[in-house]
């Protein structure tokens, strides 16, 4: 892989990285300014799955910063990528908020939120308006043998007053129901790096990986053969990086001492 001062494209963790709920880190403008004058090119990769890319435009406008569409990659554009390259599904049970199932419906997968004989797919979102009766036809739908498929497998996601349960949670609810846990499509898999990587023009070589997730974000840097940057303003600490099987090829206090360090060596 490449060294530090040789990376242009910088695949971002949102949550933890950039900001925590609505905190922007004071770092994290001067960074994305340092990068576009610099010639390289940023994007946003997020396994939040419970919001449109729309209202991550809004949130960043919010915090003084500018984007567009194409700056933006969900753990939902690599699910509703994957599920253009196997054959369709019937009918999909979408899991989630209104907004997840809005993405799917506009990319022409057949959804529905209500439990039906023909549906032969359970697709998981983090669901932040969840009810009970959403478990329940979950249930009855693994019992029955249907596909499963989930857009992530965060275990918590952060916010303000400490975490909320993440659609891994949920999944590990289901799997002690059901016995069953879904093929996972964001991170810790490759697709959304690799998605990027095909999206953009870069090799792997010149991208990487940041974010404040051992087993999340840094494992899927590890997946995709892309060098990462794990920093400690988010859910992690050097302590957890001796006991994950996934290790950073750096580690910085904050994206702060990123920009120094990559600044220092760039070429």
């Amino acid at each position: 892989m490449a060294r530090l001062g040789e990376k242009r494209l910088f695949l971002l963790d949102m949550d933890g990285t950039i900001y925590v709920d609505e905190d922007l880190f004071p770092g994290t403008i001067p960074f994305l300014d340092a990068v576009r004058a610099a010639g390289g090119r940023y994007l946003f990769l997020t396994n939040n799955s419970s919001r449109s890319v729309d209202a991550y435009i809004a949130k960043l406008a919010r915090m003084g910063i500018p984007s567009v569409r194409e700056d933006f990659l969900t753990s939902v554009d690599a699910l509703i990528a994957d599920l253009a390259k196997r054959p369709p599904y019937h009918k999909c049970y979408a899991f989630g908020t209104r907004t997840f199932r809005q993405q799917l419906s506009e990319a022409g997968i057949p959804i529905t939120d209500h439990l039906e004989d023909d549906i032969d797919c359970l697709l998981m979102g983090f669901d932040t308006e969840l009810v009970f009766q959403k478990i329940e036809d979950a249930c009855i739908l693994l019992n029955r043998g249907v596909d499963y498929v989930a857009a992530n497998l965060d275990w918590v996601c952060p916010t303000w007053y400490g975490s909320v349960p993440d659609v891994g949670s949920v999944c590990d609810m289901l799997r002690r129901a059901t016995g069953r846990m879904p093929r996972v499509i964001g991170k810790p898999e490759p697709a959304m790096l690799l998605l990027a990587l095909e999206r953009t023009g870069y090799r792997a070589e010149q991208a990487v990986m940041v974010g404040d997730r051992l087993y999340t974000d840094i494992a899927s840097g590890v997946n995709a053969g892309i060098d990462t940057v794990f920093v400690l303003s988010g859910e992690g600490t050097r302590a957890d990086v001796e006991a994950s099987e996934a290790k950073p090829t750096w580690i910085f206090d904050d994206i702060s001492a990123l920009q120094k360090a990559w600044e220092e060596v760039r070429i």
